[in-house]
This record gives structure tokens, sequence and C-alpha cells, in this order.
């Protein structure tokens, strides 16, 4: 254990002037064959700026990225963070009206893809009002080397340096701000806590399989690169990467139970070495208890943390830790676990209170990770954060008298498939168009590969016939192919309440009878 690596900065340019100074020649991201050291960070981030500023960018200035995991979107994201530009991050597999929404709120001047996204960069870019200057990734290093580190005023710890876009029960998405502060500050007190996962070697290496757009994959860059450690990147999850990436020294990641099962379950996995892996971190679905048990089989010698947070929360907000993991399950392994040191979490009723322990209410977060709000949406940010500094999660929960929080269920109907979000009412506007919909409601439902699948229940308009397969193609077209329906079911009427409000509850329980609907 390196106790250098347990330094207090609070921003990402004093950590890479910190790790270029004392691990210079440590490998700090990794691809493929490609290598990129501690101090080759530190100069092409520099250099980077360089760029940033001949394009015009000034601190607080969006740029975007396209494109799937890539060492390069890390660079691209570091010397944003050095200068105080803002790294927007887009799902690769979002349908081009989404990015280009995610393009117009942010007014990104500057466009990075990845080489087999720059066509639909173009594309894109040309349309939005911003028109942004689309730059392939390559390109974007090489132009940067042949130019002279920049001179820059680094950002402070309260300024921010990403913005994460979180789909909205409006059905547009919005997007999350976050500072150095937020990204960095539960790792100080987790560290005077003495939390052992807190604590990497020399050797440790954390693997980025998971999406870079969302927490659960960026997040995980900053932790690696916070700890001075190899970051190993794979352009996107296959179950055979990851088996290959532990054999081959990985000892930390992250994973959703869709994917965890994918590699518990493939052939390679009964002769894969798995003895390098020190930390499995799982989370952001259901996880059922027997799929965990067969991982615990399957990866002895791992650690299991579940964790549990959001974008909004700049990621982990409680931890399952290892010990609370037994092979023959207990009732704690169903629950999220506990507030990580430095972060607060209440179950909280209907007047913002408290409830007591014990009774379901909103679980509410106040940390020091917490968003300062959602981009240019100050009454989303005001539903969502109260003038005492809470963040209401939406998501429904227990305490029990130990700190421990079981999640029942999702206030807001968020749908997770395969770790990826889905709000029903995205997927309502994209099939409410069709000319036979009289009515439309999207909930989720079980699924054993995915955790859970979209299905669509629809009304058909009078004298109108639907079919299924045409419904499903209606709503591809118009969003992403994970957001789009699995299923459709044709319904004669649409369960509501009083006061009209469609009940999806209703409309999910025949799926979920008899499972435990668990969100971790």
């Amino acid at each position: 254990m390196a106790s250098e690596a347990y330094h207090d900065f609070e921003t990402f340019d004093e950590i890479l002037n910190f790790w270029a100074d004392k691990r210079p020649g440590g490998p700090a991201f990794e691809q493929d064959d490609r290598v990129t050291s501690y101090a080759e960070v530190d100069d092409l981030t520099r250099r980077l700026v360089a760029l940033f500023q001949a394009h015009g960018i000034a601190k607080g200035d969006r740029i975007a990225w396209l494109g799937k995991n890539s060492d390069r979107y890390c660079l691209l994201y570091m010397a944003a963070a050095r200068m105080g530009a803002v790294m927007v991050p887009i799902g690769w597999r979002l349908a081009s009206p989404e990015v280009a929404y995610i393009l117009t709120d942010t007014g990104a001047k500057l466009l990075f893809a990845g080489a087999e996204f720059a066509e639909v960069a173009n594309q894109v870019a040309a349309d939005v009002p911003a028109k942004p200057a689309v730059i392939e990734a390559e390109a974007a290093i090489r132009e940067a080397r042949k130019l002279d580190p920049a001179r820059y005023d680094p950002p402070g710890k309260d300024e921010p340096i990403l913005q994460l876009y979180t789909s909205g029960t409006t059905g547009n998405p919005k997007g999350a701000v976050l500072s150095n502060g937020n990204l960095l500050g539960l790792r100080n007190p987790g560290n005077a806590a003495q939390l052992p996962w807190n604590f990497f070697d020399d050797g440790d290496c954390m693997l980025v399989a998971m999406p870079c757009a969302h927490i659960g994959g960026t997040g995980l860059v900053n932790i690696g690169l916070a700890n001075g450690i190899r970051v190993l990147l794979q352009a996107e999850f296959t179950p055979v990467g990851v088996l290959e990436a532990i054999e081959n020294g990985a000892t930390h990641m992250f994973i959703v139970p869709a994917a965890l099962q994918m590699v518990v379950q493939h052939p390679r996995a009964p002769d894969t070495d798995f003895s390098h892996l020190r930390y499995m971190m799982y989370g952001a679905a259901p996880m059922p208890l027997e799929l965990l048990k067969e991982a615990v089989r399957t990866m002895p010698n791992a650690n299991f943390l579940q964790a549990y947070g959001m974008t909004e929360t700049s990621g982990t907000i409680s931890i399952l830790p290892p010990d609370d993991h037994e092979l023959g399950g207990n009732e704690r392994m169903r629950s999220a676990g506990k507030a990580v040191p430095g972060a607060e979490i209440e179950v909280r009723g209907p007047d913002n209170k408290e409830v007591a322990r014990g009774e379901i209410g909103e679980v509410c977060i106040r940390s020091p990770s917490n968003t300062s709000g959602y981009w240019q949406l100050p009454e989303a940010t005001a539903k969502t954060i109260d003038p005492d500094g809470w963040l209401h999660t939406g998501d429904a929960g227990v305490m029990d008298d130990d700190g421990y929080v079981y999640i029942q269920d999702r206030i807001k109907d968020m749908i997770i498939s395969g770790g990826e979000n889905v709000y029903p009412a995205e997927v309502e506007n994209a099939i409410f168009g069709h000319p036979a919909v009289a009515e439309v409601a999207v909930i989720g439902v079980p699924s054993d590969k995915w955790g859970e699948e979209v299905k669509a229940c629809v009304v058909a308009k009078p004298g109108a016939s639907i079919d299924e397969g045409e419904i499903i193609a209606y709503a591809r077209e118009r969003i992403a192919a994970f957001k789009a329906p699995k299923s459709v079911d044709i319904i004669p009427v649409m369960p509501r309440n009083a006061s009209g409000k469609i009940l999806r509850r209703q409309l999910r329980a025949p799926y979920w009878e008899g499972r435990d609907r668990q969100v971790s």
C-alpha cells in the first residue's frame, strides 16, 4: 500500500500533477495494446488544453464526446477537467434525435467522436444551433501533439467539470452538473474511516467495461486516477473481454447484474483464473440472490460490494460490504447497505420529515457528492434538492435499526434494462404518435437476461387494430433500440386512479408476482 496515494487533493488538476511526479512511468490508461503513463497523461492533457483554447474553449464551456469507452475520451475528459471546461459524454447507443437534444441543450462548441461515430457526429452537429466543430478523437491527439503545453487557470473544488445526462419523467434528459468536489468529496472521509476498499496497491488495475456516458463508467476512471493506478478500458462490455481482463490482472471492477450473469455463465468462466480480482462491485439494477450466490462461488477470492447511488450523487453513496455477503444468503443481502462515510441517508415521508425506522418513504441523501443541480433547469433542481441540501432520489425504501437501506421500488417508475436507464415517459412519447394507439403506458417486466425489459401496454383507437411488431418498429425509429419495447400488451382499458393517473403498479403486478423487485 503506497502511503503517498492518500493525499487530500480536491481537483483532478492537482491529482494529475501529483501522480506525474510520484509515478511518472506508471500506467494510467491502457486499451488494447496502447499504454499511456502518468507522465504522458500530464503532458498530453496540457497539449489538449492548448487545442481546446485554439478552438475558443474557455472555462465553463461544454465539450462533448460521442463514442464508446476509450482512452482518448479519458484524455479529453482530463484535459477539460484541468482547465475547467465541462465534458459531456453522450451514450453511443442513443438515436440521432437524442444526441441532437443533448448537443442543443449543452450548446457544446466541440464534439469529439470515436472513428466509427464521426459520420453521425458530423450529420447531427450540422443540424443543431451551436453547430459544434467535430474532431475525430485520434485526429485531436495528433493535432495536440504538435502544440506546446498550455497555460491555464485550473478550476476550483466547486467548479463543474462533468455533465452526465439522466433521463427524466418528462421525456427529455436532464444534465446533472458535477464538480471536482462532487466527484472527489467522499474519498477522504472513506480513507479516514479506513475502509479497506478505498485503498489501492501500486499494481492494482481498475477495469472499465460499463459505458462512460454513465457514472458507472466515468466514475471508475475517476477512482483509478485519484489513486494513481492503471485504468484498463474496454470499448464495450463483453463477457469474454471481462474474463480476459481479470486473467490479465484486473483487480477491481463494477458491473450490473445482467452483465455479471453473462460473465459467470459463460463457458469460459469455469476455467478462468479469478485470483487477481480483489473487489467485484455491483449495483444499478436488481441482483437476484441466486445469481449473487453463483457469482460468489465462481469468484471465491473476490470481495463483493453492492453499491447504491445515482448520477446525481456522483455514484456510490451506500455500500453493502463484503462481510455482509454470505454464500447461503441473508436478509442484509437484500439491502443496499449503509451510507458511506461523509454521506447521510434518511427515509422521509411526504412532509419531508424522517419516518420511523422500518417505515417506507422516499430515500433522501445529503452528501458533498450531490450535484449542485440540473443544467439550466432550476425548477427540476428545486424539486430534487430541497433548501437544506437533501437530494430526493425518487426511490421508495425502508431503513432498519442498523442503518441498512432496503429499496422497495422506484417512485419515478424508472426501468433498468441491462444497466441502461429507461424512463417510461420517453418510450410513451415515442409510441403515442402511432395512428392506431389511443393510450400507452410503459412498464418494466422481469427478464432473466437483462434484469428488466421494456413492455408497452396499449389501448387501440376505436376501430383500429394494433400489431405488436409494428409498434416495436415504430418506437425503434424514434428512440434508441434498448429503450424500445421488447413486447406489447394490447389491453381494453387503461387502469387509472380517481385523479386519472395511470396505475403502472397495477399493470406491473402480474409480472412481478412472487418475485422480490429490489433495486440495487
